[in-house]
């Protein structure tokens, strides 16, 4: 039996609080893995429609929608657990796919600006997240929290998804607009809900700024992500308490105690710390990653956790995604932040993301 003082409260982001049994360690590796891609958007005339939706306007808004939570952890329905039948990767080798890949400075400048804010509907209701570009063969690849692209308690994938790296205060998009191309997920994420595999890689298209003309705004293409803001590296199979991480992102919901320290407005920073392994079997998680301390709440979400961050360039490499926060059962304030671990199967999804091909141009 584990002592009281040993347990804790963990909430996925904003969402429902839990009783789960303390760390206890890393359980054994999951079976082969399969990718999960889904489509977004295929054509111009696709690109154009999800444009079209985020016009300055509704972006201007951005701090009224909902920052997107996890909730529960179980498909509510036996089509959500059957409909991600995943695509074999034979095609990746996984000694290939266990390799790192060095982050990569923007073409243009020596400082980097790779994170951002992801912005979508599911449901008919408009969410945001946090998340980072990553240097990938495409050039065109964003890490975020797999709850950010694909709900398993409905089996649906966001709608009109954008990435808008360096956002401003009142949904201003300096470094450009990116929208998604394709979600690439674990299948067990979209099939179970299961957060040892709570990321996604997305593949985005060109990307393009609005420019107004005659009364309204029209599309000026500014080329493909990486080559604008650079690309985070990306490590894996690092043995949690070997080394430190910081965490980011643009937390804004209130903690337990309700107060409200962040506004969602701007990027926050978990300073470097060491982790340790997680296990928290309530939540399906049992080889997550947990940082200690961070009080990071719901808008977090997605946001990178970077190993060697540089503050001149703005580099560093993703090991993780801020996935669940955590607290202790007697505080009333979250301290905790964790990511599912990054291995070879973080990044088998991550380098069938960075082979897909997306259209040259988006005006």
């Amino acid at each position: 039996m584990i002592p009281r003082v040993r347990r804790i409260v963990a909430a996925a982001l904003g969402g429902a609080l839990l009783v789960l049994p303390a760390f206890t360690g890393i359980a054994h590796a999951a079976p082969a893995s399969k990718v999960y891609p889904i489509p977004l958007t295929k054509s111009l005339s696709d690109v154009k429609r999800v444009a079209d939706y985020w016009k300055p306007d509704r972006l201007k808004n951005s701090d009224t929608y909902s920052p997107a939570t996890p909730g529960a952890a179980t498909p509510t329905s036996s089509a959500a657990a059957t409909s991600a039948p995943g695509v074999p990767v034979a095609a990746i080798k996984r000694a290939t796919a266990a390799q790192g890949v060095a982050p990569v400075p923007p073409r243009k400048g020596a400082t980097a600006a790779t994170m951002g804010k992801v912005f979508f509907r599911i449901g008919g209701k408009e969410f945001w997240c946090s998340a980072a570009s990553v240097a990938a063969r495409n050039r065109s690849v964003v890490a975020t929290a797999g709850h950010c692209a694909y709900d398993p308690r409905q089996a649906k994938a966001a709608e009109y998804w954008i990435f808008v790296p360096n956002p401003g205060p009142n949904g201003e998009t300096p470094e450009g607009i990116y929208v998604g191309a394709s979600i690439n997920l674990h299948e067990d994420w979209s099939g179970k809900g299961d957060y040892d595999y709570d990321y996604a890689f997305v593949t985005v298209h060109r990307g393009f700024t609005w420019v107004a003309r005659d009364g309204g705004f029209v599309m000026k293409d500014v080329g493909r992500l990486q080559d604008n803001v650079g690309g985070l590296g990306i490590e894996l199979n690092k043995k949690p308490g070997t080394y430190t991480v910081a965490a980011y992102g643009y937390p804004a919901g209130a903690q337990p105690d309700r107060t409200t320290p962040f506004d969602g407005k701007t990027l926050r920073e978990c300073p470097e710390r060491t982790t340790r392994f997680t296990v928290a079997p309530a939540r399906d998680v049992q080889k997550g990653v947990e940082l200690t301390p961070c009080d990071f709440t719901e808008g977090a979400s997605g946001g990178p956790w970077v190993i060697g961050w540089n503050k001149s360039s703005r580099l560093g490499s993703l090991n993780g995604v801020n996935s669940l926060t955590w607290n202790p059962g007697t505080n009333t304030r979250i301290n905790a932040v964790s990511s599912p671990y990054f291995d070879t199967t973080a990044g088998e999804i991550y380098r069938h993301a960075a082979a897909l091909t997306t259209i040259t141009s988006v005006t």
